[in-house]
């Protein structure tokens, strides 16, 4: 039984995370703006995952246990390269992907930096959901924000921590 929830809650996950952000992308390309959507949270989101994914990496764990993270972390970028474009500044990506790539280096230079901005990967997370939050409240305006990429971000949350030993955090 224990066996069998777990490989439901990886495939599920997993299946979940190839579309989780493709409403998003699609609301924004329908909406052709990037209203709604902080891009401190979803810089703080691209962070968390991919130290978390250069952490698996580092430490050499099998594939299926962090396989929806670089899935996501594409639709993420694709999503800023988005809001980048419809606020009419695409070359403004560049210094920011520059941070991201140089990041996957230094992170694993030495064992305690990867293994510190694994500690500080929760508080990341946290940070981007608090950030994405905050701009909801100021701008009194969910503008291009889809209900449904939210709905399936809980959903692989919740599954990931079902009380069976899986490998993943959320």
């Amino acid at each position: 039984m224990e066996a069998g929830l777990l490989w439901f809650c990886n495939w599920s996950t997993l299946a979940v995370c190839a579309a989780l952000k493709l409403p998003q992308i699609y609301a924004q390309l329908a909406a052709r703006s990037a209203r709604g959507i902080s891009l401190p949270s979803l810089l703080l989101e691209v962070a968390g995952f991919l130290v978390f994914l250069r952490y698996q990496c580092y430490y050499g764990n099998p594939l299926l246990t962090y396989l929806e993270y670089p899935i996501l972390i594409i639709q993420d970028i694709i999503l800023l390269l988005f809001i980048f474009h419809f606020n009419g500044n695409v070359k403004q990506a560049v210094p920011y992907m520059t941070v991201f790539v140089s990041s996957w280096f230094i992170l694993s230079l030495q064992k305690w930096i990867i293994d510190l901005a694994m500690n500080l990967c929760t508080f990341i997370s946290a940070a981007s959901k608090f950030a994405q939050l905050q701009y909801l409240w100021k701008a009194q305006d969910s503008g291009a924000v889809s209900a449904l990429t939210w709905g399936l971000s809980a959903y692989t949350c919740a599954s990931k921590n079902t009380g069976v030993p899986v490998y993943k955090v959320c």
